[in-house]
């Protein structure tokens, strides 16, 4: 791991990148090392339909995708 400043165990720089994109709700992007994380939230404030009218309060829902060729063969 040639970016590790302490050894193999050693923690990586980290670098936050505060509202990256500009049209979610909030965004960041994550830097460690080479290893780059983008997320991003929306809002909304209802709940599902399949929660029924009773149920107040919002929802939040999340999705996971690394790319294609992201990291080497492992």
């Amino acid at each position: 791991m040639p970016d590790a400043p302490a050894g193999p165990e050693g923690l990586r720089p980290i670098r936050v990148h505060r509202n990256f994109t500009q049209a979610p709700a909030g965004s960041v992007l994550w830097e460690q090392g080479r290893t780059m994380v983008l997320c991003t939230a929306s809002i909304l404030r209802e709940t599902p339909p399949w929660f029924g009218p009773e149920r107040v309060g919002g929802w939040v829902t999340a999705e996971y995708v690394m790319l294609p060729a992201a990291t080497s063969q492992r």
